[in-house]
């Protein structure tokens, strides 16, 4: 069976929710999924991962929360993907997606195949965002 990691960081609750909505997409796809938030995982959940899914929101200007998920994508890079669907989203409120396509450019320089574009939601995710993180989940899955 396919495994899937879904690794997040929310601290309003919003991309919380868009992981699980992930999470629920790839494991309607068949795969086995695991639900970590970030201070759960380890750079090891990824590496023994079949696929993997990031979600971190937008924080300051634009950039990955820095005390959890910056330290872990930093980990991850260091590690290497070596080809490894992944899938990134989160959310924001302000900006234009910089941090989102920042962190797309980082993941495929260390090895990462995303299955698409970063995924994001404006602050709350309302339903069709909802919906487009169950079939990133779908195509995250069918990726592997």
């Amino acid at each position: 069976m396919k495994k899937i990691t879904v690794i997040y960081w929310s601290g309003s609750g919003n991309t919380k929710e868009m992981a699980e909505a992930v999470a629920a997409g790839a494991g309607s796809a068949g795969a086995e999924v695991a639900l970590l938030a970030v201070d759960e995982a380890t750079a090891e959940n990824v590496l023994t991962a079949d696929a993997v899914a990031l979600g971190c929101p937008a924080m300051g200007d634009e950039v990955l929360e820095e005390g959890e998920m910056e330290p872990f994508v930093t980990s991850v890079e260091g590690a290497g993907l070596n080809g490894k669907p992944i899938a990134l989203f989160g959310s924001y409120d302000w900006g234009d997606g910089q941090w989102m396509r920042e962190w797309d450019d980082r993941m495929k320089a260390c090895g990462g195949q995303l299955v698409a574009e970063g995924l994001i939601a404006k602050n709350f995710p309302d339903q069709a965002a909802l919906d487009n993180c169950k079939k990133l989940g779908e195509k995250l899955a069918a990726a592997v």
